[in-house]
Formats: structure tokens, C-alpha cells, sequence
């Protein structure tokens, strides 16, 4: 994109943008003729990915701002009433502690009122899963959260959901940016209009209390609580996010003592005590860890911004703690449904369990142990919902849903990960295998001997701006021009490009349309090992997934050995980005 070009957007955007703190900075980046800045914000416009729109604060059409905010909801009302033309419509709205949420979702809020769509808007933050839940609960034919998850400070962004309480997929998600990118102008409303007409309602108490009383429908074994809890120490540290409220009220009503972390309690969207604030970081626990040592805690539980992601830690043994992965907990999470179905007589008549494909296939072995169903989807918990929705179809009866980004569903209710349930059901799962002597590390391990030793690594390589954006391209195309037939020294003997719904094996290659088109090449190799790569829908980066599974001798062996082959894998992996930033 060359100057004028870049000029012709910056001065549409200003001459658009009601909010001057964007306004203006894009006329200062122009008065310094600040090119690269200035190119970086307008090259492109934020498209919805996984979860809808995300994108660095700031003006500019690749930046999220009012004008980027409201575009994006006059867009998904044109769709809304193209969709229902003769439905009396309504939307709910939830956001985050990040910068600029509160001041997006009543511009939101807004859009919705100047377009006859009823809002429900809650009156102070709130966790994603507790919108997925208010869509549900109330009928509403949409939702929207302004949230960008567990990304930096600088990040902010915008997640649609359709009326089952799901974000957004095709053909909605397409059909919604058709409308947006054909937006001319933007229906607005006052606040004081919005109210007195009836438009714009504030949601809180009704909701949480239904949402509180749902989640504790779903544990198993409520005696446990009443009979070990007050036994139990959580830490518990919320990320400067929504989190606190929701969990410190589950807990404390279940009889757990529960210390959180003074100094992460309050939302702050500057999260000013860690520099990313997701759990999957081992550093973002580091406070809470430190405060478990110091307490004698059984457990230390983090929740990203938006609580819809959950991380634990767990005492070692020898005074400090280990950091459960996504992949792991999830597994214990499947094992204790199961078990628990099946042991209390509760297990449906076709029980199936939902997984994204880059998800460890040890809960596959899990799942099939317990006879129950275990399907793979998309990365990006809105495929977890889509699945579950054929459920309601085809009269499966779904148990849970994980991805391994620390994303976990147990109930029904909600349509979206949910770190406030996975917290309670964790809580339940922990004094569950203390009353029958085991902590939850040795359950793993004793899982680990049964299926064998799964171990998984995530890579994550940064390629910032429009030429980043063609590295990724370019390195998916090499990919695909090249055919790589060994990582790590092993041989690959299958393979999967679900942009081109193809897969390859001994026999030839052969078409496949068991997944939705997304651009994610996946690659088996001799052992077993499942590698996968994708260039993320909500960042810019390129991800890839090593899942490797090991069980030839014992545990110990099994560890060495897979370590060993990720090892291996990762090299190659790195030489391949290296080549192309090169």
C-alpha cells in the first residue's frame, strides 16, 4: 500500500470516527508523517477469526476503536433483521476490565437501541461465559463481549454470538462481515433516549444468581463439600480481571476456604503485576504460587481477564507446585466426568465428549475407556458449540468440551468455554480423589500407566504487520508446495490440508470434508506423533502443536522418550521459521 493510498484511509477514518481521543491521534501520526504507524493501521481491517474481532487500542481501521466497534454492530443489526425480518429482536452485552470496554460496550449497546434491537446490558463487568449464559437465559436473539481474553493491555476486542449463546460461524460470521464491510453509516442513539424508549436495560442480580445456582447444579457430589471442604485451601488470583466475584461466591456458598490474591484481586486493564495475563504463562501464577506456598494451599486456580479460561497448580510433594497444563487438566476433567457418571449410574445413553484437533488424543483413550464418544472440531471453542449443536440433532448427549488453550465446558447452559464452572467441578475433583487417598497428580500418573504418556508442546512465532502477514502465507504455502515427509527424523504417513479438504496416506492422496475449510495442515508421523500448524485467527502468529504419545516401557522411559522426539520436532520447526525471517 503505498502513501496516498494510506492517506486516503487515514483521512476516511478521521472524518468518521465520533470519538476524538482516536480521532486524533491518527491526525498526530499524520502530522509527524509517522508512514510505518500509519501503514500498520490502515493496510487492512480487522476481520472476525476464532473469536470474532481483536486488535491493539487505537484509531485506524486495523486497530479497535468506536468507529471499529459500531461498524462491526450496524453490521451484525442488518444481518440480525435480514435474518428475522418479523421478529420483535434483542441483544446482550458484557465486557471486561481491559482500557476502553466499558466505553465499547455502551457504544454497542447504542447501536443496538438506534436499531430497534432491545439491549440488555450488564451494569458492571461480568465473564464471557456469564454472557453466553444471559443470551440463553433471556431469549436473545445475540450477544456481544468486549473482551480480548488473556491478551496484553494494549489489546482490546469484540466477540459476536448467535442465539444459542455460541459465537458466531459460517455462515453467520461471513454473512455479518458482508454487512459490515457494506455499512455507510452507523444508527446511533443517547443513552437517555435508549432508556426511556425501553431500548437499553440493565442486567446484573437476576443473572448471576441463576448462573451461580447453575453451575452448582452440574457437580456430582455435593456431600463432599459439606463433608471435606472446609479442609480444602484454594489461592486463587482472577488477573486483575472479572473473575473474583463470580468465584469467591461459588466457593465460598460450597464451604471452601478461598484466599485470593490481594494484589490481583481488583480489574485492572493495565494488569499492572504481569506482562501477559494467561494462565497458560507460567508467570502469571508466579504471585499465586508464591501465596500457596505460604498458606499450605491444595490447589491455586488463576482465571484469564474474562474468566473463560482456567489454570491450575498443585503442590509436588517437596514444597512447591507444578503447573497442570490445558491438555492435562482437561483429561482429569473427562476422567472424573465419566467416572462419576458411570459410578453414580447418571451415564446417558450416548455420551460424547468434544475435543479441538489440536487437543491431546489421550482423552481420546479416556473417553473410549468410558465408552463414550469422543469427536474432534476446529480450534476455537465456537466449533465445540457447533458440535454441539448436531448433538441436539443426532441425539448424542454431550459430557464436556476442551481445547488445549486451557478452555473447558461441563455444562450445557453456556455455549462458550467457562472458566467459573471448570473451577467449581476442579474443586469437586480434588477432594473427590483426597477422600479415596490420591491427590490429582496421582491420579494423572495413574492415568499415564493405564493409556500410556502423552506430552504436548504449543510454538508460537510472531510475524507483526502486513509483511508478517505474508511471511505466515508464505510458510503455509511452502508447506503445501513442498509436502514435507519428515520432523524429527520420523517419517510422516498421513497428512491433512483442511484449506484444501484433502489428506494423504501410503494409499495416495484423496479428498475429505470432515471439517469446515480453515487454513491448518496436520502431519502424522511413524510413532504416532500428531504435528499441527495454523496461523492464528485472532493474532498475528503462526502456531504449531506437537501431541506425542509414548508406551513402550515405563513411565519414567515413556517421559525421556517423548521429550526426546519434541525436542527433535521443535528443531526442524525452528529452522523453517528461521529460513523465512531470514
Amino acid at each position: 500500500m503505498n502513501r496516498d493510498e494510506v492517506l486516503a484511509r487515514a483521512q476516511d477514518y478521521i472524518e468518521h470516527e465520533s470519538d476524538l481521543f482516536f480521532a486524533n491521534e491518527v491526525r498526530n501520526l499524520i502530522q509527524q508523517e509517522n508512514w510505518k504507524e500509519l501503514e500498520d493501521r490502515f493496510y487492512r481491517d480487522l476481520e472476525f477469526g476464532t473469536g470474532g474481532l481483536r486488535g491493539i487500542i487505537g484509531g485506524g481501521y486495523n486497530r479497535m476503536n468506536t468507529l471499529v466497534v459500531t461498524r462491526a454492530t450496524q453490521g451484525l443489526c442488518d444481518y440480525l433483521k435480514e435474518q428475522f425480518p418479523t421478529k420483535p429482536l434483542s441483544a446482550v452485552i458484557a465486557f471486561d476490565s481491559r482500557r476502553k470496554s466499558k466505553e465499547f460496550s455502551l457504544a454497542t449497546a447504542l447501536v443496538f437501541a438506534a436499531n430497534g434491537i432491545k439491549a440488555y446490558l450488564f451494569s458492571s463487568l461480568r465473564p464471557t461465559p456469564e454472557l453466553s449464559y444471559a443470551i440463553r437465559k433471556l431469549g436473545a436473539d445475540t450477544g456481544v463481549v468486549v473482551t480480548a481474553s488473556h491478551n496484553p493491555p494494549q489489546y482490546n476486542g469484540y466477540k459476536a454470538y448467535w442465539n444459542d449463546g455460541s459465537q458466531v460461524v459460517p455462515p453467520h460470521d461471513t454473512g455479518i462481515i458482508d454487512k459490515v464491510l457494506r455499512v455507510k453509516s452507523v444508527r446511533l442513539m443517547t443513552e437517555t433516549e435508549a432508556r426511556a424508549r425501553g431500548l437499553l436495560v440493565s442486567i446484573d442480580k437476576e443473572i448471576d444468581d441463576a448462573y451461580v445456582a447453575m453451575v452448582k447444579s452440574h457437580l456430582f457430589r455435593p456431600n463432599l463439600f459439606s463433608t471435606l471442604g472446609s479442609s480444602v485451601n484454594i489461592v486463587y488470583t482472577p488477573l486483575h480481571g472479572t473473575g473474583a466475584m463470580l468465584f469467591e461466591r461459588i466457593m465460598k456458598e460450597l464451604g471452601l476456604n478461598v484466599l485470593t490474591v490481594p494484589e490481583q484481586r481488583e480489574p485492572n486493564g493495565e494488569f499492572p503485576t504481569v506482562s501477559y495475563p494467561n494462565p497458560e504463562e507460567s508467570a502469571a501464577l508466579s504471585m499465586a504460587i508464591e501465596l500457596g506456598k505460604k498458606t499450605k494451599a491444595d490447589v491455586v486456580m488463576a482465571t484469564d481477564p474474562d474468566a473463560d479460561r482456567l489454570g491450575i497448580a498443585v503442590p509436588d510433594g517437596k514444597g512447591g507446585f507444578v503447573l497442570v497444563t490445558g491438555n492435562q487438566l482437561g483429561s482429569l476433567h473427562l476422567d472424573y466426568i465419566a467416572h462419576s457418571l458411570k459410578e453414580l449410574g447418571k451415564m446417558p445413553p450416548h455420551p460424547a465428549a468434544i475435543r479441538s484437533i489440536v487437543t491431546t488424543e489421550f482423552q481420546k483413550a479416556i473417553a473410549e475407556h468410558y465408552g463414550v464418544k469422543s469427536l474432534e472440531c476446529l480450534t476455537g471453542f465456537k466449533w465445540i458449540a457447533d458440535l454441539m449443536r448436531t448433538f441436539e440433532r443426532d441425539g448424542l448427549d454431550f459430557i464436556y468440551g476442551t481445547e488445549e488453550s486451557y478452555g473447558h465446558l461441563i455444562e450445557t447452559e453456556t455455549r462458550d468455554k467457562d472458566g467459573i464452572s471448570a473451577a467449581a467441578i476442579t474443586a469437586e475433583m480434588t477432594l473427590y480423589w483426597r477422600s479415596k487417598g490420591f491427590s490429582l497428580l496421582d491420579r494423572l500418573e495413574e492415568l499415564y500407566r493405564e493409556f500410556g504418556y502423552y506430552e504436548e508442546k504449543g510454538l508460537s512465532f510472531f510475524f507483526e504487520g502486513e509483511q508478517g502477514m505474508k511471511i505466515m502465507k508464505d510458510i503455509m504455502n511452502s508447506y503445501r508446495q513442498s509436502r514435507p515427509m519428515h520432523f524429527g527424523g520420523l517419517r510422516v504417513i498421513w497428512s491433512r490440508d483442511i484449506e484444501l479438504g484433502t489428506e494423504w496416506d501410503s494409499r495416495g492422496e484423496r479428498s475429505c470434508a470432515d471439517l469446515p475449510q480453515s487454513d491448518v495442515i496436520q502431519w502424522r508421523l511413524e510413532d504416532g506423533t500428531l504435528l499441527t500448524v495454523r496461523p492464528s485467527g485472532t493474532e498475528p502468529k503462526i502456531k504449531y502443536y506437537i501431541l506425542c504419545h509414548e508406551n513402550g516401557g515405563d513411565l519414567a522411559a515413556n517421559k525421556n522418550i517423548t521429550k526426546q522426539k519434541i525436542a527433535q520436532i521443535e528443531a526442524d520447526i525452528r529452522a523453517v521459521i528461521a529460513a523465512n525471517r531470514a
